[in-house]
């Protein structure tokens, strides 16, 4: 374990703090949090690369911090009627059909390294995005036109991250099969 674990490790214990505010209508504090939450996705990456401690455990613990705080906030602001059901559901399957493939390609015996793409990095920054902008608008009591169009940009950045997953793990099975 080193800092930039320990700081993803952060970001999930701060997911039932989240639900918890949010659950008990504290918006504004779970915006805090989240946004906190947000934060820590940035740096543990940036303390990673500078200090040169990557680590496997980091490799695998960073996305699946990302997963479990992008799924809480999504089915969170969609019970909260924040959130429209459709997105969330695009977002959660997606998410689970990465994690199985993953797991699929570890029991079929081969090696597989989670390598985030261009198109994952703008999903999950599109996600992040979209709850944060949707906790800001309930705190201030508004509406802004916008979130429907934001809300069709996060959900094909995510179907395309999600296509572009698919095939990158076909490729690493169908290799091995030839």
């Amino acid at each position: 374990m080193n800092l930039p674990n320990y700081i993803t490790l952060l970001r999930v214990i701060l997911i039932p703090f989240f639900i918890n505010l949010m659950i008990y209508g504290y918006y504004r504090e779970g915006l805090i949090v989240f946004v906190a939450a947000c934060i820590t996705d940035a740096l543990d990456g940036m303390i990673a690369r500078l200090t040169n401690t990557k680590t496997e455990l980091g490799a695998f613990l960073d996305p699946m911090a990302d997963k479990l705080l992008i799924i809480s906030a999504f089915v969170t602001l969609v019970l909260l009627d924040m959130l429209p059901v459709w997105l969330v559901i695009i977002v959660v399957s997606r998410d689970i059909i990465l994690v199985l493939g993953g797991i699929a390609i570890y029991f079929t015996g081969h090696r597989f390294q989670a390598q985030p793409s261009i198109i994952g990095k703008a999903t999950t920054l599109f996600q992040f995005i979209v709850v944060t902008l949707s906790l800001v608008l309930k705190n201030f009591g508004t509406e802004m036109g916008l979130m429907t169009i934001l809300h069709w940009t996060t959900a094909g950045f995510t179907i395309a991250s999600g296509i572009q997953y698919v095939m990158r793990g076909t490729k690493i099975v169908g290799k091995n099969l030839e």
